[in-house]
């Protein structure tokens, strides 16, 4: 398969070759591909093959990458691949092996703008049934079009930032005015991100069907949820400051075409969705480990999610609103039917109710110095893993 070693069970095999920033010591940062315990640093060696374009892969961003489009993106996947297989590549690319562990990966691509969706059924039935336990959990529209809502560019970071507890206004359902203070019921959100690549022409929407020509990648993405803050503030126009302060992803953005055999077909919607939201619909068949201190608390698989990610990027632009290079979109939470595949801590002790053991302690929501590691994996048609690597973070204090 590749003429480099590689540990048994390793996430970055031949087949997925994900892409990301990286700074070796006091190097400018460039771009790397992640190939077991190591990855190839691109620039020297597509320089040293005279590859046309090989000064992008010299950037602090892969922004550039991205904006070159789906072509391109598949020519340099085929490079990567002969790079790894090619037994006669080996004395040009072996002097650019790095040890991952000697690296510090970057925010691997410049943020223009960041949408956070709603997609999963089991999650908005979940919330709902916390949020508004006297009405129906799903408001009429939530079948009808992928729920989202505008996030804050500006605060989304690299894997391994510490997220400083927000603070902001606070009301107990008991009490008659709110209060300030730090939030008292921090949470995650386990999601997956688009990262689109081709831009779009404002006042052109993107169909379904251009899905691929769009989004190069995904990252795994930590929303970062301040449950009290949202809880007072969301009412009448949706998150604000209890979800902006901080949206965390990891660093490896890997390849729609590695994830191409990894594919299942969407479930089935009721009612029927309009027009613009029809196709050939698929969600990738990813499952995500969500450790907390050490401890798997939570298994959500993202092939259950009612929308899929070609009708998000539908919706997202079906007003002609345009796309850019750089532009993130993220699932919303990924839950699943069982209480162990919950992918929020609101979920999986049900609003603070029912406290979850977490190495001997108990836990409803996060305290200062937690740490939570969210890791994910494909399953390719033929039983292979695709790794997504993992985005981590942990609490720190709130500013006094």
């Amino acid at each position: 398969m590749t003429w480099i070693d590689l540990p048994d069970g390793t996430p970055f095999g031949p087949d997925n070759l994900p892409l990301g920033v990286f700074r070796l010591g006091d190097e400018e940062p460039r771009i790397g591909a992640a190939i077991g315990d190591h990855l190839i640093d691109l620039a020297p060696v597509a320089s040293a093959q005279m590859l046309d374009g090989s000064q992008l892969f010299n950037q602090p961003t892969l922004n550039a990458f991205l904006a070159l489009g789906r072509p391109a993106w598949k020519a340099t996947r085929e490079w990567l691949i002969d790079l790894v297989r090619n037994e006669n590549n080996r004395d040009a690319v072996e002097p650019h092996l790095v040890p991952r562990s000697a690296v510090t990966m970057l925010l691997p691509f410049e943020v223009a703008d960041y949408v956070d969706f709603y997609a999963s059924e089991v999650h908005a039935t979940n919330l709902g049934r916390l949020f508004r336990p006297d009405s129906e959990p799903l408001l009429p529209n939530w079948k009808h079009l992928p729920v989202g809502y505008h996030g804050r560019a500006g605060t989304v970071v690299a894997s391994g930032t510490d997220i400083v507890r927000p603070s902001g206004q606070r009301k107990p359902p008991t009490a008659d005015t709110p209060t300030y203070g730090p939030s008292q019921r921090l949470d995650i959100e386990v999601e997956l991100g688009f990262v689109v690549g081709t831009p779009s022409k404002l006042g052109t929407p993107v169909s379904v069907d251009a899905f691929e020509d769009h989004v190069y990648g995904v990252v795994l993405v930590n929303d970062w949820s301040a449950r009290d803050l949202q809880a007072w503030e969301y009412v009448p126009l949706g998150p604000f400051l209890g979800k902006s302060f901080a949206t965390s992803i990891s660093p490896w953005v890997v390849s729609l075409e590695a994830l191409k055999d990894a594919t299942v077909p969407l479930p089935r919607q009721d009612p029927p969705v309009l027009p613009y939201l029809q196709g050939d619909l698929k969600n990738p068949d990813i499952t995500f480990e969500v450790h907390w201190n050490g401890q798997l608390v939570s298994t959500p698989p993202y092939s259950e999610m009612y929308w899929s990610p070609a009708q998000m990027l539908a919706h997202l632009s079906v007003n002609g609103a345009s796309v850019r290079t750089g532009d993130l979109y993220a699932s919303g939470t990924v839950s699943g039917n069982a209480k162990d595949q919950r992918g929020s801590f609101i979920e999986l002790s049900w609003g603070g109710r029912e406290p979850i053991t977490v190495n001997g302690e108990e836990r409803t929501f996060l305290q200062d110095g937690d740490e939570v590691t969210i890791t994910g994996w494909a399953t390719a048609s033929g039983g292979a893993r695709i790794g997504l690597g993992e985005v981590t973070g942990r609490i720190a204090p709130a500013v006094s």
